[in-house]
């Protein structure tokens, strides 16, 4: 895990305690784009589940993970592809429709 990808796991570690945290560097997929520079660590996706969110929109949410890594935009990362969610809307669906095959 590189510089700025350790940067943004601690930081979004303490900042929302989560119960699943995941972040993947896409930078190499966005060469030539801009923000991209050599050496990556410009483009990432992040995964985060955190109780915290509990009751925020999905926009609301993107502004507290951008608020908490605001250091690391103003350094140069660029760009994150984000899925937020409460511990709740990460469970696989239960229920009947669950259990069936697709057809």
């Amino acid at each position: 895990m590189g510089k700025v990808a350790m940067a943004i796991d601690n930081k979004l570690r303490t900042e929302f305690a989560p119960a699943r945290l995941a972040i993947e560097d896409e930078s190499s997929r966005h060469h030539g784009h801009a923000g991209w520079r050599e050496g990556g660590e410009t483009h990432f996706r992040v995964e985060i589940v955190s109780a915290a969110f509990e009751g925020q929109s999905r926009v609301a949410r993107q502004r507290l993970v951008y608020a908490a890594l605001k250091d690391e935009f103003a350094a140069g990362l660029h760009a994150l592809a984000l899925t937020t969610l409460t511990p709740a809307e990460d469970k696989p669906l239960a229920g009947p429709r669950a259990s069936r095959p697709a057809s």
